[in-house]
C-alpha cells in the first residue's frame, strides 16, 4: 500500500501538489510558535475564510478554525518561511476574556503573538481604549512568562459600516475613515501602557481606508457596490468579506514577516482558492504594500521567490 502514493503522483502531479498544499502543516521543531488571539474579526466570521484550511493550524479551543492564522499560514509556506501556528478566538469577546479564562490554554512559550480586541474598544463604551490597554498589559504579562523575547503585535481593526451609515451608530456621522484611525489611536495607547512590551500595532483598518481612497473597494455598502469594486465587508456591514479577512492577513504577514505582499504574485494560493481573480488579488497585495510602507518607517520589505504551491489549473 505504500506504492500508492508515489504511483498517484506519478499518474495526477497536479493532484499531489494539491494535496501536499493542503496536507496539515509539516512544521520542523525549530519552527517558530506563533499564537492569533481574538475574536470573529481573527477567525473570519461570516465567510470561508472561517475554515480555510483549518487542519494546518493548531485551534487551541478545537473548534475546527482556520481564519486568519490559516491565510497567514499559507501566504508564509509560500514565501518559504516556516511557522508552528496556533489560534484562541471567541466571538465577541476583547483581550479581557482571554486573560481571564484561557489563561492555562495561552500559558506557553510563544515566539511571537498577534492580539486583536473588541471592534469598538470597548462594546459598553465605544471608542473608549481603557480596558483595551489594561487587559492588553496584562495579557501581554501572561505570554511573557514563558518567554520574555516573544515579539507581540496587535491588530487595529476597520471601520465598521454598521456603526457609520445608520443613524443608530456611535461613529454615524462621520467619515467611514474615521472609525478606523480612532481604533488604531485606541491601539497605540494600549501598547503604549503595556510599557515597550508590545512591538507593534499592525493598521489594518488604515489598510481598508487605503483601499477605499485608491478606489479598489467600496467605501459605503449601504449604497451598493460600484463596478469594479470590491465589498471588504460581509452581509452584515459589520465583519469582513474573504476580501477584507484577506486584506487583514496580508498586513499581518508583511509587518511580522518584513516581507513584500506583493512577491506573493496575481495567482497566490490562498486568493485561487477563495475564487478571487488574479487581478483582485493583486490589487490587495499592493494595498497592503502601500500601507505598510507609508505607516510603518520600516526598511523597504523584502521581496521574495514564491514556493511552488501554485494551483492545479493554469488557465484562469
Amino acid at each position: 500500500m505504500a506504492i500508492l502514493p508515489a504511483i498517484l503522483a506519478i499518474l495526477f502531479p497536479a493532484s499531489a501538489k494539491a494535496q501536499e498544499a493542503a496536507s496539515p502543516a509539516a512544521t520542523n521543531e525549530t519552527a517558530p510558535r506563533i499564537v492569533f488571539v481574538g475574536n470573529s474579526f481573527t477567525f473570519g466570521a461570516g465567510s470561508p475564510v472561517r475554515l480555510y484550511r483549518a487542519e494546518t493550524v493548531n485551534d487551541l479551543n478545537g473548534e475546527g478554525i482556520g481564519g486568519v492564522p490559516a491565510l497567514f499560514k499559507m501566504f508564509s509556506r509560500q514565501a518559504g518561511r516556516d511557522f508552528d501556528v496556533s489560534l484562541e478566538t471567541a466571538a465577541g469577546k476583547n483581550l479581557d476574556f482571554h486573560v481571564q479564562n484561557k489563561a492555562a490554554v495561552l500559558d506557553q512559550h510563544w515566539d511571537f503573538a498577534v492580539l486583536q480586541g473588541h471592534s469598538m474598544l470597548d462594546p459598553k463604551k465605544p471608542g473608549d481604549p481603557a480596558l483595551l490597554a489594561k487587559s492588553g498589559r496584562e495579557l501581554t504579562e501572561l505570554l511573557r512568562r514563558r518567554n520574555p523575547k516573544v515579539e507581540i503585535l496587535l491588530v487595529a481593526t476597520w471601520s465598521r459600516a454598521d456603526q457609520v451609515y445608520p443613524k443608530t451608530g456611535h461613529w454615524h456621522g462621520k467619515p467611514i475613515e474615521q472609525m478606523a484611525r480612532d481604533v488604531r489611536t485606541g491601539y497605540n495607547f494600549a501598547a503604549a501602557a503595556a510599557g515597550g512590551a508590545i512591538h507593534d500595532v499592525i493598521p489594518v483598518g488604515e489598510a481598508w481606508n487605503r483601499a477605499f481612497r485608491t478606489g479598489v473597494a467600496d467605501p459605503n455598502p449601504y449604497d451598493g457596490i460600484s463596478a469594479r469594486q470590491l465589498n471588504l465587508w460581509g452581509r452584515d456591514e459589520y465583519h469582513a468579506s474573504a476580501f477584507g479577512y484577506y486584506l487583514e492577513a496580508l498586513m499581518i504577514f508583511g509587518d511580522l514577516t518584513g516581507l513584500d505582499p506583493r512577491s506573493l504574485g496575481k495567482n497566490e494560493r490562498a486568493a485561487w482558492e477563495l475564487g478571487f481573480s488574479p487581478e483582485q488579488a493583486s490589487a490587495l497585495q499592493q494595498v497592503a504594500f502601500d500601507e505598510l510602507s507609508a505607516t510603518k518607517g520600516r526598511a523597504k520589505l523584502q521581496p521574495f521567490k514564491p514556493a511552488n504551491l501554485r494551483p492545479p489549473i493554469s488557465s484562469r
